[in-house]
């Protein structure tokens, strides 16, 4: 309730019109960049305004409300108070498309092969229904001959350690196989970090690791080196596009669940939890899909690439949710055999060589 009186105050002080009473009321604001800047200002005390005023309302059932400190190594040390919805279905619905219709398009509106766990979150399965139609038009790209499904069945599943030496073993080979040529994907900074110290031990290839530089120079190091690898954590598992043989190899270190300690999901499965619905399909399994076909989406950019998604987390063979987690993925070719993976590989960084030496 401070926060928000003070910020109140401070929008007041903010004001420029004359007789408002506020700091800049007599003083002239000229110029575009003055008067930039002063919007600027008034835009960011409001939004601090309407979070604070969130945070100390009567009824925040509806609401995701926490404080943050970034201590990571990718966060500034600013402490923020964040809100967020619980639920977005609601919103979008009365919003936006009681309003218009809406049309959306993206390579991932299917989770599990259906399109119902997304329509859902987006308000169009309500009551009353909303009438809303789907169509997959399927991929220029043939999945099965282009890319290769490993997943690495032999290994434990993932504990609280960052990475297993099961999981560096199979990353060192795989990686060597490919002659470089790998973008690694990982779950946390820590795993990053190890998987970089231990390759860069084992093997004779440039490893870049996100953090290291600004993201747009690594990945240009990375397109033009062939032999290089690029290894990073979530702001990596989508939007990066590295088509030909500069990435022939994806590897995932584990299933991306959502974090034990992220509020809104947390807060999300609580409430199912209440209601006595399925909790870790909505939620976790849902998550980590969408996820999951972003992360592996970085393989396949064009109708000539050729190579492998490696998932060094058995549960995607094992467990029962893992045949929901395929079926969001591209239809690669699936194998668990270690010694296929690599022989395709080699096979690949011969004929990549060929390529970069006419």
């Amino acid at each position: 309730a401070m926060v928000r009186d003070e910020a109140r105050h401070v929008l007041s002080m903010l004001k420029p019109e004359p007789g408002s009473g506020g700091l800049l009321a007599n003083v002239p604001v000229a110029g575009d960049t003055a008067a930039g800047g002063l919007k600027i200002a008034q835009a960011a005390v409001q939004q601090l305004f309407d979070t604070a005023e969130r945070l100390a309302a009567e009824d925040t059932s509806q609401d995701v409300l926490w404080c943050h400190r970034g201590v990571g190594r990718a966060d500034d040390g600013v402490t923020r108070l964040k809100a967020a919805p619980l639920h977005v279905a609601g919103l979008i619905r009365e919003g936006l498309l009681g309003e218009a219709t809406g049309i959306f398009t993206s390579a991932t509106l299917t989770l599990g092969a259906k399109f119902e766990p997304l329509a859902g979150r987006l308000g169009l399965i309500s009551d009353p229904p909303t009438p809303w139609t789907h169509l997959d038009v399927g991929s220029p790209f043939d999945y099965p001959n282009q890319g290769i499904l490993y997943v690495a069945r032999h290994l434990p599943e993932p504990g609280r350690e960052p990475v297993t030496e099961g999981q560096l073993d199979d990353i060192a080979a795989l990686i060597e196989a490919a002659g470089g040529r790998t973008l690694g994907l990982f779950s946390s900074w820590k795993a990053t970090t190890r998987v970089v110290e231990a390759m860069r031990d084992r093997l004779d290839v440039p490893i870049l690791a996100q953090g290291d530089d600004q993201l747009s120079t690594l990945a240009r190091e990375f397109r033009d080196d062939p032999r290089a690898c690029l290894f990073g954590t979530m702001s990596l598992w989508q939007g990066v596009d590295m088509p030909g043989d500069t990435c022939t190899l994806v590897i995932i270190d584990r299933i991306p669940f959502p974090h034990p300690g992220d509020p809104v999901s947390q807060a999300r499965i609580e409430y199912i939890k209440k209601t006595g619905g399925n909790w870790f399909m909505t939620v976790s399994a849902t998550h980590a899909a969408l996820s999951l076909a972003q992360g592996a989406g970085r393989l396949i950019r064009t109708t000539t690439d050729r190579g492998v998604v490696a998932v060094l987390d058995p549960r995607l063979e094992t467990k029962r949710y893992g045949s929901f987690l395929k079926a969001s993925l591209p239809r690669f070719w699936p194998t668990t055999d270690l010694d296929v993976v690599e022989t395709s590989l080699r096979n690949l960084d011969a004929q990549a060589t060929e390529r970069e030496a006419a």
